[in-house]
């Protein structure tokens, strides 16, 4: 079977790599010029199903759940698991209850059992939860690697693919998030920032609940931290706001001093595609599978959404067979 994928999201790469592993031959087709500029890239790549439950809907954490070990066997070295670490300020302890109250997965750590995990907070936060089975990776290190994975397995992959690319193939997988014609969808725009300091060390991302502004922070390679995300409804992709630099360096801030005089090394914004009920969807119409919807939640539910549009896949071809071969039996009876 041939089948077309477009687009080179973590959606695209992840049902390519399903489509390829089960013995389709697949393409990818791609407009931009490379890996880059779409959401997934601005990602902050947290394998975290069950701090995610805190705001979203049962499916995420149980599409989620094995996110971490498919990432782990598609991209060996890429996932960290050191758990997730929530804390929130005294005045704000109010905050850590409800998260707890609206979470599962955890325990509870004191102002020794923080500084044991995260030396570099010592004394800033008496309480905490911590996440122990949760993991993260670098979405761009991911994509990478996973786009070297496709290539090996033979996978063609193409940039700068021109539209009218679909001819000959038995199948097509949309996966162009908010490019997609689809009325339902809404964009969710999120900013992050990119920041460098030599004077802080995390080993896990961490999560400073706030009533106005949560922010969490994810480490990352030559000293630097992803700090994000907003959730504003608006599909501008502008640059990032001046509110929305402040409230991020803020907290940021306040979860460590020393951020104040970090390099800031990258502003981004991406545009999340959400459906009404924030929750995606795989949907067939004809030859074509659209998978849409991930919101805020790419790297953590792909793997399981790329199953199921692979899974529908073969399992409408081989019905197609069947259908084909019954016709043909009765046509020589």
């Amino acid at each position: 079977m041939r089948v077309l994928v477009k687009g080179t999201g973590v959606a695209g790469l992840t049902a390519a790599f399903e489509l390829a592993t089960r013995g389709a031959t697949v393409t990818v087709a791609e407009m931009r010029h490379g890996l880059g500029g779409n959401a997934s890239w601005f990602a902050g790549g947290m394998l975290a199903p069950w701090c995610e439950r805190e705001s979203a809907e049962q499916p995420v954490l149980d599409l989620g759940r094995s996110a971490a070990d498919w990432w782990d066997a598609a991209t060996p070295g890429q996932v960290t698991r050191a758990g997730t670490l929530v804390v929130a300020a005294p005045r704000d302890a109010g905050e850590l209850d409800r998260f707890a109250s609206r979470t599962s997965g955890h325990r509870r750590v004191d102002e020794d059992e923080i500084e044991l995990l995260e030396p570099d907070l010592a004394g800033r936060f008496r309480r905490g939860l911590l996440f122990p089975d949760e993991a993260h990776l670098d979405p761009r290190q991911a994509m990478a690697a996973l786009h070297d994975r496709l290539a090996a397995m033979g996978v063609d992959i193409h940039f700068d693919a021109d539209a009218r690319l679909g001819s000959g193939f038995d199948r097509q997988i949309d996966c162009t998030g908010m490019a997609a014609v689809d009325d339902r969808l809404r964009g969710v725009r999120g900013e992050m920032l990119i920041l460098r300091t030599p004077d802080v060390s995390l080993s896990r991302p961490v999560r400073l609940l706030h009533p106005r502004f949560p922010l969490y922070l994810v480490p990352r390679a030559d000293t630097q931290f992803m700090i994000g995300a907003t959730m504003i409804e608006s599909q501008s992709a502008g640059p990032v706001t001046a509110r929305s630099m402040m409230e991020l360096l803020g907290a940021a801030y306040a979860l460590h001093p020393a951020f104040g005089e970090a390099e800031i090394v990258e502003t981004a914004v991406g545009v999340r595609p959400a459906f009404p009920d924030n929750l995606p969807r795989v949907e067939a119409r004809g030859t074509t599978v659209t998978i849409n919807g991930l919101y805020r939640h790419g790297f953590l539910l792909a793997p399981a959404i790329a199953r199921q549009a692979a899974e529908l896949i073969f399992r409408h071809d081989k019905s197609l067979e069947l259908a084909n071969e019954t016709d043909r039996q009765r046509r020589s009876g």
